[in-house]
């Protein structure tokens, strides 16, 4: 056994516990990071990388047959051998040889194997080949262990083998026939992935598809899918699955049976804290970590929780966002200073809860900032919705001959400012950033107008949001 002190510890190597350990050695604190599996972790290997590697050879083709001229240039479909190695060569055949190196080179050491809380600011790693390191910090110890699928208590499902995000992700070959449960970003991903892939993709949605966005987005993505070939059922949800040497047979709530080869579940996401040794800081182990805004859990003075598992937000780029909060917290209270002293002003997370921006990379994007109207409504803002359909933007015209989208911004009528923004159509995505600093810095309507838009961009909504707003 072999025991060493740091004055930070990190377990979770992904990209969140890449940047909380990048902030925290770059503060001068020695720092350990602790990785079971892959470092770079899920969003590099599992999860954004793969899926957007999977999702753009349709994206691409479809914009190349949008455009008279180009069409005639596309004179095939797609290549699901082709799409399959590129994904391989974007997650670098699961290799994190690079990430390593990085991690060598930004000063953070690396254990490789199984940490657990054994007590105050202590935590011991277990190897593959069993041996035992004990890690003690002297300052703080960060957990960044993310988040796992969800396996919902469906009779018969766990044994039926399901693919979850990850085999989805990692699939060495599409199945002919499948089915997906869910209604969330990775389903309607995945569906819009395997469609374009050749599948026949059967979408379960309990209750309505991306529910959480507002109404039209969940409305344009099932349009695009079903005129794809897909089936999206909604309302409808499984009873009970089996699998034999045809398949898997999956019983629904409507009385009928849906025959497949692969089934996806998801559903949700668990936290990955069921075997972490939380409970030695008087914790519930596989819980969610409660932390504050500083990401310490509360009432823990030495515990961090950063990234999904804490559930604030998840998704990668609110996780790094926290883990660069988390990091300069660690050190500026490493070092006697006050949180308001941290590098770049006071950072603790304070976007997590109306500022995240997300972008659903179906086809047409879902792209959205801040509140939806209900959301707004239900947090008892006084607002007006404004909607705008980007077909009607110059640059929408040029873009595609049959250009299709729709945009909506949520004004808090009180303080004259955005609260929430929607863009739903090809590649809106590279729109977003625009919409998450005007809600994020809190930019008055009457300052926006001096915003002016380049013409002819479909970012000329901008001025169309005003002016449908009037003065």
């Amino acid at each position: 056994m072999t025991a060493r002190e740091y004055d930070v510890i990190v377990i979770g190597a992904g990209a969140v516990g890449e940047n909380v350990a990048d902030r925290t050695v770059q503060g001068g604190l020695s720092t350990v990071i602790v990785e079971a599996e892959l470092v770079g972790g899920e969003c590099s290997y599992w999860a954004c990388m793969p899926s957007k590697a999977l999702l753009r050879a349709g994206t691409v083709l479809r914009a190349a047959r949008a455009v008279e001229g180009a069409s005639a240039a596309v004179t095939g479909e797609i290549d699901p051998p082709g799409v399959l190695a590129r994904r391989d060569r974007i997650v670098h055949d699961w290799s994190d040889d690079s990430q390593v190196a990085w991690l060598d080179k930004a000063g953070i050491d690396l254990i490789r194997g199984h940490g657990r809380l054994t007590g105050p600011r202590a935590v011991q790693v277990t190897a593959a080949d069993g041996t035992v390191t004990e890690l003690t910090a002297r300052h703080a110890v960060v957990l960044s262990t993310g988040s796992a699928a969800l396996l919902p208590e469906i009779p018969g499902l766990a044994e039926s083998a399901p693919w979850t995000s990850r085999e989805a992700t990692s699939a060495k070959t599409v199945p002919e026939r499948l089915a997906i449960i869910g209604g969330g970003v990775v389903a309607a991903e995945m569906a819009t992935a395997y469609v374009d892939l050749g599948a026949h993709v059967t979408l379960l949605v309990r209750s309505t598809l991306l529910g959480d966005q507002e109404p039209f987005a969940g409305d344009a993505v099932a349009e695009a899918l079903r005129a794809r070939g897909a089936t999206v059922l909604t309302g409808v949800e499984p009873t009970s699955v089996s699998r034999d040497d045809d398949g898997a047979q999956v019983q629904l709530s409507d009385g009928s049976r849906l025959d497949v080869d692969e089934i996806i579940v998801a559903t949700g996401r668990v936290p990955r804290t069921e075997d972490l040794g939380v409970e030695t800081a008087g914790l519930a182990p596989g819980e969610w970590l409660d932390v504050d805004d500083t990401l310490r859990v509360r009432g823990v003075d030495w515990l961090y929780g950063v990234g999904d598992v804490n559930h604030r937000a998840l998704l990668t780029h609110q996780g790094k966002y926290q883990a660069r909060a988390a990091g300069d917290v660690i050190v500026a209270r490493a070092t006697g200073a006050t949180v308001d002293d941290a590098p770049w002003g006071r950072h603790v997370a304070t976007a997590d809860a109306r500022v995240v921006p997300q972008v659903t990379f179906t086809d047409p994007e879902v792209a959205s900032v801040g509140l939806t109207a209900a959301a707004a409504e239900a947090a008892g803002i006084r607002t007006r919705v404004v909607d705008y359909d980007l077909s009607w933007v110059g640059g929408a015209t040029a873009q595609s001959d049959d250009y299709r989208g729709q945009a909506r911004a949520v004004v808090d009528e009180d303080r004259r400012v955005l609260v929430g923004v929607t863009f739903v159509g090809p590649e809106v995505g590279e729109m977003l950033h625009a919409a998450t600093i005007a809600i994020a810095g809190e930019v008055p309507l009457d300052r926006l107008w001096h915003a002016v838009p380049a013409y002819p961009t479909v970012s000329e909504v901008w001025l169309r949001f005003l002016e449908t707003y009037g003065r």
